[in-house]
Formats: structure tokens, C-alpha cells, sequence
């Protein structure tokens, strides 16, 4: 069995001239939450519809829980469950006989979760979909999903719509899910601070490309901001430097890996190094999205550094 749930390489997706992902690389761990981070039109929707094999690429590979998209899709299907961000159910039905509806389709299907997850997401289980407020419409698509028992579940933009104490109890819901029943969880967003609360694993886009995939302990570890005063000091942005503000004899440095490093280095060249951090993940991101290069800080599955001659 691959220890990987997904594994994506040189993926790639035209839309007639419109080069939407672009040689993308992925490795999902079984039972990890990966956070599939990029702004709006990034490339997440495209990736996730490919791995479901709900589009073909224009070239490359994707295996998702060690199967060919392109020839399983049925048997990929069967083990994952998908929230997509364009939701439609039949409006007339209530949650209750949305349940009862889809349990025939899943033989892995968990009455206990439908009763868990109704209680913990407080969705009015009598009320016909259509009279639902959007939000607790996303909670019955997320309520299906997850009752469905698979192996993977994947989201695309899951917290469209929810409230800030509804989002805070899915985040518990899904870290909790993954960490009772082995499920891997692969989720898209643009909402940064939500996937740094529960994820174990990252990768981010921009533009289709693939700026950093990593363990999201690593990133936290890695990256690092730097203030130092001094005259003529290093400007140069390299792989390890992504950025340098100058503002008079007051340097400001985004280090993405070694910081503590290239800190001593600085002093030991004359500067004063006032302010040692850490950065957050969505600190880290506009740094990244600024940057517009490859670059990885870390490892998630088997996705070798990049050195810089990649840069």
C-alpha cells in the first residue's frame, strides 16, 4: 500500500489558452490533513477535480489511494467523500431524508456520525433544504460527507458560509474525524488561519504553480523575520532570502530557512540584529505570493528541496 493518499506529479490542465495548473506536484500522506492553500482562481478547484477524475489533464500523473485517476475513477469515488464549493441538493427533501436517501449508496455509511456530527454542527434536521440559511446547507453537505465513512474527504472552500463558531466546530469536527478513524483530509481554502488551527501539512499555490509543500511544523520552524540595523548590509533575495526592506540604516529580512543563521552571520558582519520571529502561515503565503518562485521550506511525503539553481 502507498503511504501516500495522493500523489500528483507534473499535472497540468488547459482551459482552451488558459494554462490553469502547471507541472503541479503533491504528496498527501494517508491519514494527514493537508491544507491546499491559494487565493481565489489559483488552480485549487481545477487540482481537486482532476484527482476525482471529474476532469482530465493535459498531461501528467495523479494517483489518488494508490489508484490512477485515469482509470479508476468508479473505485476512487466509491472510497472518497467530496464537498465541492458549487453545492446542490434536492430542495424539497429535509436533512433527515437526505440521509436516509444517501445511506444505500455507502456501505461504509455511519448512522452514529449523522447523530454526532447533526448534534455538533446544530443543523434543524426536519426543515425542508431549501428554507436552510446557506450556512447550515453547508452543514448538511459537510454532515453527508462525512457520514459516509471514507477513506478520504475532500473540501473544496468547506467554511463558505459559516459563521465563526460554526467554522471553529467543523476545525474540531475534522481534526477530530481524521485523528478517530485514520481519514485523510484534504482541504482547499484561502482562509489561512483556519488551515493553520488543524493542519499537519501544506502546500500552497499561485498562478497554477506550486509554490511550497511542507510540513506545516517545518514552515513555523523555517521561516523567519529579521531585523537589523547597519550600513550597506546584504540585499541580495536568493532561495533563502525572499525579501529586504531598507528603510534609512534599518534592514528587514524574510528568511526562509536558517534564520537564526543568517542572523549571527549579519552580526558577525557588523550589523545589529534587533528582532529575531517567527512568521504565520499567512504571513509566510503573501511573502511567497510576492516572491512568485518555486520554493519549499520542508518536506510532506516525498517531495525533494528544491535547491537554488531551481529559483
Amino acid at each position: 500500500m502507498s503511504e501516500l493518499a495522493i500523489g500528483v506529479s507534473g499535472l497540468t490542465k488547459m482551459y482552451g489558452r488558459l494554462l490553469a495548473v502547471k507541472g503541479l506536484n503533491l504528496n498527501v500522506p494517508r491519514g494527514s490533513i493537508y491544507g491546499f492553500l491559494g487565493r481565489n482562481g489559483a488552480g485549487k478547484t481545477s487540482t481537486i477535480k482532476m484527482l476525482l477524475g471529474l476532469t482530465r489533464p493535459a498531461s501528467g500523473s495523479a494517483h489518488v489511494l494508490g489508484m490512477d485517476v485515469h482509470t479508476s475513477r468508479l473505485p476512487i469515488l466509491r472510497r472518497t467523500a467530496f464537498v465541492s464549493e458549487k453545492k446542490n441538493l434536492p430542495p424539497s427533501l429535509t436533512p433527515a431524508e437526505l440521509v436516509r436517501f444517501s445511506r444505500g449508496f455507502y456501505p461504509t455509511w455511519l448512522d452514529k456520525a449523522v447523530e454526532k456530527y447533526a448534534r455538533l454542527l446544530e443543523i434543524p434536521m426536519g426543515q425542508r433544504f431549501e428554507r436552510l440559511s446557506n450556512g447550515n446547507q453547508t452543514k448538511v453537505f459537510l454532515l453527508l460527507a462525512l457520514a459516509q465513512g471514507a477513506e478520504l474527504l475532500i473540501l473544496d472552500e468547506p467554511t463558505t458560509a459559516l459563521d465563526p463558531v460554526s467554522v471553529d466546530q467543523l476545525l474540531r469536527v475534522l481534526a477530530a474525524d481524521g485523528a478517530d478513524r485514520g481519514t485523510t483530509v484534504f482541504f482547499s481554502s484561502h482562509q489561512l488561519e483556519e488551515v493553520e488551527q488543524i493542519a499537519e501539512h501544506v502546500g500552497m499555490i499561485e498562478g497554477g504553480r506550486l509554490l511550497m509543500e511542507s510540513r506545516l511544523d517545518d514552515v513555523k520552524n523555517d521561516f523567519r523575520v529579521i531585523t537589523a540595523a547597519g550600513s550597506d548590509l546584504p540585499r541580495e533575495i536568493s532561495s533563502q532570502v525572499l525579501s529586504v526592506e531598507v528603510k534609512e540604516n534599518f534592514y528587514r529580512y524574510v528568511i526562509a530557512k536558517d534564520g537564526e543563521s543568517y542572523a549571527r552571520d549579519l552580526a558577525r558582519n557588523g550589523a545589529t540584529v534587533t528582532h529575531v520571529a517567527a512568521l504565520r502561515l499567512r504571513e509566510i503565503f503573501l511573502e511567497l505570493v510576492r516572491k512568485e518562485k518555486l520554493c519549499t521550506s520542508g518536506n510532506a511525503g516525498e517531495t525533494p528541496v528544491l535547491s537554488s539553481s531551481s529559483f
